[in-house]
């Protein structure tokens, strides 16, 4: 469990809080807007109200008490720069700020930001390689080059085994699970067989993958 001061609670910051609630972390969600922190109050540990470029209230809040202090202010750029400067100055061990766009991710990071997140980056890179190929059902990239995709068993590997089909020594890529109707099979043995009724999870170079499976 860790302790999260959560910053901004439009709708991206209230999805955060749901899902760390989900989570079992304990967090403090921060907005100057009354209605959204009430909005959030199930789901959250403690809820305050106030202006977080407001060094004296930040200061307040005991910054460097929380494991990590995640800034999702989304429609003010100057609002979330002030405050993820002001947050590592009060002793912040770590800060993680939403940016919408590359220029504002570099002051940021210039500015106390251990990591950035890019929500709509984020989502459309996902919604654009999911909807572009029929057979991909999931997509996670890792860092610039690798990837986990959820994808369907191709029909000439239809009753074949891993080892037969031996992808990783003839494209690189890691078989990780199988999922079968939403339950994952994590026991990966060169004799498992691959069924048409079974998609499969696999991590690799994301060309690598695109090669192999053509997407």
């Amino acid at each position: 469990m860790k302790s999260i001061l959560l910053i901004g609670l439009g709708r991206f910051g209230r999805h955060v809080a749901e899902k760390l609630y989900e989570l079992n972390h304990q967090v403090m969600a921060v907005d100057k807007m009354e209605d959204r922190v009430e909005a959030v109050l199930p789901y959250v540990t403690n809820g305050q109200i106030g202006d977080s470029t407001n060094m004296e209230f930040l200061e307040s809040l005991g910054v460097s008490n929380f494991d990590v202090c995640i800034v999702a202010i989304a429609s003010d750029f100057q609002s979330s720069l002030e405050t993820t400067a002001y947050l590592k100055d009060l002793g912040a061990k770590m800060v993680v700020s939403r940016a919408s766009r590359d220029v504002h991710a570099r002051f940021l990071l210039r500015n106390g930001a251990d990591e950035i997140v890019y929500p709509e980056k984020q989502v459309a890179n996902w919604t654009a390689i999911r909807y572009s190929s029929e057979h991909i059902f999931d997509y996670v990239q890792l860092s610039e080059t690798h990837a986990i995709f959820e994808i369907e068993i191709p029909d000439n590997w239809v009753g074949k085994t891993i080892g037969q089909v031996d992808i990783r020594k003839k494209f690189n890529i890691n078989i990780m699970a199988l999922k079968r109707k939403g339950s994952l099979d994590m026991a990966i043995r060169p004799d498992t067989m691959l069924d048409r009724d079974v998609t499969m999870l696999v991590l690799g170079e994301s060309k690598d993958i695109q090669k192999c499976f053509k997407i």
